[in-house]
């Protein structure tokens, strides 16, 4: 059975699609961005609670600090990468539950009104999200580079608050001819899929 979705979009989306270590300096538009959360924001999450929060390191000065929070290996693509993202989960998303799920508003104070029960769902949900996001880095033609190589709570403190969790640093770009390291292997199917 082939697949609905054209084989060069399969391509570019997932078969041929890497994380890049190196880009060009071709920039990033705020149009591009838009264009790209247009499309990924309506990915499912949960209550559809949509907790995914993006943080879009423009600056010189916003990028040095973030670079000092990279890890050591990190720290070259981070910097030069056209633009950087820090994703963030919400942990306060509930707050928007009663426009983002208005048939049951009640879920904000039913499921999530203790902070632990918030703080996993926001955790696991933009996770969801910043996988969307990346395929959708993807779809404009771009190459993402995500990174969980960092200093969580230096991060935090430096471009976030008490209320959202950093989930990963993605730089975004086209990707350099030597963007890529040699594919790693895959599991098979029947390493993955039980049939109970």
């Amino acid at each position: 059975m082939s697949l609905v979705l054209d084989p060069t979009a399969q391509d570019l989306l997932f078969r041929e699609a890497r994380t890049a270590n190196a880009f060009t300096d071709e920039p990033v538009s705020e149009e591009q961005v838009q264009a790209i959360y247009d499309l990924v924001k309506f990915g499912p999450t949960a209550f559809n609670q949509s907790p995914l929060r993006i943080t879009l390191v423009r600056s010189a000065e916003a990028r040095e600090r973030l670079v000092q929070h990279m890890a050591e290996g990190n720290q070259p693509k981070t910097a030069t990468a056209p633009l950087v993202a820090i994703l963030s989960a919400d942990n306060e998303f509930h707050e928007e539950l009663p426009r983002l799920f208005p048939h049951f508003p009640q879920a904000k104070d039913v499921f999530f009104a203790e902070r632990p029960a918030r703080e996993g769902a926001a955790s696991l949900n933009a996770a969801l999200q910043a996988a969307y996001f990346i395929i959708g880095v993807r779809a404009a033609g771009l190459a993402a580079g995500p990174m969980t190589g960092f200093d969580f709570a230096g991060v935090q403190k430096e471009f976030l608050d008490g209320d959202h969790t950093p989930l990963m640093v993605v730089n975004i770009g086209r990707p350099a001819e030597d963007a890529w390291f040699p594919r790693s292997p895959r599991l098979e199917a029947d390493q993955v899929i039980t049939t109970v």
